[in-house]
């Protein structure tokens, strides 16, 4: 259990519409109690069209820091006093920090903590061929960490021309823009979009027959844990690594960003998984 809070306690939240499912609460409070910062991290409905009055409020009240979800990571990029290279690239961003002065700094940790949950599960894309299934938010975050960690190539799946355009831009020179039958030429495959997303769900973004042993599915879905593209990639051989990493990391580089201590990031995992099991009966 955490400390009373108290008229010092450092206030962060998470904005977005809707958010009250949002388990961002739950990972940062598990990590402020492990190291024993009196802070409290809290969830904030704020309807779309409003981000303009959130970080205002976040100027006004003195927050330590907002995470940024749907529909405001957009918004909110434009509206701080400055903002990090990624941000620039990809007109969003997920985090908000306060900076000496007030003044308020735009963060993207999506993509990077996509990246570091690869490589924690044994994945380093660094030279391989992936190939990533969306090009929206999510996606093309993950198209330019991938290009930063040096992917040999990043093979972009998408049927709208303008969103593959703009994941194209982000690659680097390395993307090329494929069909999803080009998942049997990849060392790595990304799902970057909502199919399969629901408890219960059996919709697949590519056809698992062209899936084969040696190479590595990530789903960033992480509600199911096991979705039905993993299950289905697991049969055939591949290695499936489900979405919650990179949920746990991308909220593990907001932690340091806010408060510059090193991420607890099994103690922000555990309580995250206790907490689906919890959602999940």
């Amino acid at each position: 259990m955490r400390s009373a809070i108290r008229a010092s306690t450092e206030v962060y939240g998470v904005i977005g519409d809707p958010v009250r499912h949002s388990l961002s609460p739950v990972i940062h409070n598990a990590a402020f109690r492990a190291v024993g910062r009196d802070a409290v991290y809290v969830a904030f409905e704020v309807l779309n069209g409003h981000g303009v009055s959130a970080i205002e409020s976040m100027r006004a009240l003195g927050l330590g820091g907002l995470s940024v979800t749907m529909p405001h990571k957009t918004a909110v990029a434009h509206l701080v006093d400055e903002a990090s290279d990624d941000v620039v690239a990809l007109g969003a961003a997920n985090t908000i920090i306060r900076l000496p002065g007030g003044r308020l700094r735009a963060e993207s940790t999506d993509g990077a903590g996509a990246i570091d949950a690869l490589v924690v599960a044994g994945c380093d894309p660094t030279g391989k061929r992936c190939l990533v299934i969306g090009a929206g938010g999510a996606g093309r975050a993950v198209v330019r960490a991938l290009a930063a960690r040096g992917a040999a190539e990043i093979a972009i799946v998408n049927r709208d021309d303008q969103r593959a355009e703009a994941a194209l831009r982000l690659a680097d020179g390395r993307g090329v823009r494929r069909t999803v039958d080009a998942v049997s030429d990849a060392d790595v495959i990304i799902n970057a979009t909502p199919q399969g997303m629901g408890s219960g769900s059996v919709e697949l973004p590519l056809d698992p027959a062209r899936v084969s042993a040696g190479q590595v599915v990530n789903d960033l879905i992480y509600n199911p844990r096991e979705t039905a593209l993993l299950r289905a990639a697991r049969l055939r051989g591949a290695v499936g690594i489900d979405g919650l990493g990179m949920l746990v990391h991308q909220a593990a580089r907001q932690f340091r960003l806010w408060t510059g201590d090193d991420a607890p990031i099994d103690v922000m995992r555990n309580a995250v998984e206790a907490e689906l099991r919890l959602r999940q009966g």
